[in-house]
């Protein structure tokens, strides 16, 4: 099982729902994210130890290295990340592509790769090591207006299949969950360019969204498993979503 967590994207969300978790389980949590003031506040109330990193900067993502081998990392869990933008793919911006590409893909394949040094040395004495990735039914399931985010996930995904299929032979698991709709403080919010009203029609009437801790209490135990157990795929939605464009609105009631 794992024991020494990097989280990234742990200053809100399901990366803070997952270091309060781990760290509510007695693990050894170093929290990652670019808010400084609110992983001091983390850590202040689970314990835990924290860096302010930017991790689509090279020099960053290189300290995160560094921090992982001091740390005594045996668990990489990749929850930074985001959407931008519902737009047609011909009324899409290029920045906002380029932006779901730099947070979701390019950051997440950097720090596998300055992290990864470290998680082969954790498994040294005999135990297993962890990547966990998070990415999102968009992964898998096309919809409208999500094209940037539908084609950055599904990069995403892909580069966590590769790298279960690298790492043939090792003591690593790779996990991947993929959520569908979570109803958290920011996702919507970045999304619509901090258009309050439109971020929260997304949630109305919509019976028990998941929940940051759902997420959080799905991954952390898959990763309290033994650590020769890798469940390598994880679908988790509201019963009120059956398909990723499907969501009932209003109440539940059996026929």
């Amino acid at each position: 099982m794992s024991s020494r967590l990097i989280v990234t994207g742990a200053s809100s969300g399901i990366g803070r729902a997952v270091a309060e978790q781990a760290a509510g389980r007695g693990w050894e949590v170093l929290a990652v994210a670019r808010r400084e003031d609110r992983l001091r506040k983390l850590a202040e109330e689970v314990g835990c130890r924290h860096a302010a990193l930017d991790l689509t900067r090279a020099a960053d993502v290189a300290e995160l290295g560094r921090l992982a081998a001091d740390f005594g990392a045996d668990t990489l869990v990749n929850i930074a990340g985001g959407a931008k933008g519902q737009e047609s793919i011909s009324e899409t911006s290029d920045d906002d592509w380029r932006w779901m590409f730099e947070a979701n893909v390019m950051a997440t394949k950097n720090v596998i790769a300055a992290t990864l040094p470290q998680l082969r040395a954790s498994t040294h004495d005999g135990s297993y090591a962890t990547v966990m990735t998070v990415t999102s039914v968009a992964a898998t399931t096309p919809y409208v207006g999500g094209s940037g985010y539908n084609a950055a996930k599904a990069a995403e995904k892909a580069l966590s299949d590769v790298l279960r299929l690298e790492l043939a032979g090792e003591p690593i698991r790779v996990m991947e969950i993929r959520p569908g709709m979570v109803h958290t403080e920011e996702f919507s919010l970045v999304r619509f360019g901090g258009d309050e009203s439109r971020a929260a029609k997304v949630y109305d009437d919509v019976q028990d969204p998941l929940t940051a801790d759902d997420v959080a209490r799905v991954m952390t135990d898959m990763l309290a498993l033994p650590g020769h157990v890798s469940v390598d795929e994880v679908t988790i939605k509201p019963v009120a979503q059956t398909h990723p464009w499907i969501v009932n609105k209003g109440t539940l009631t059996a026929r």
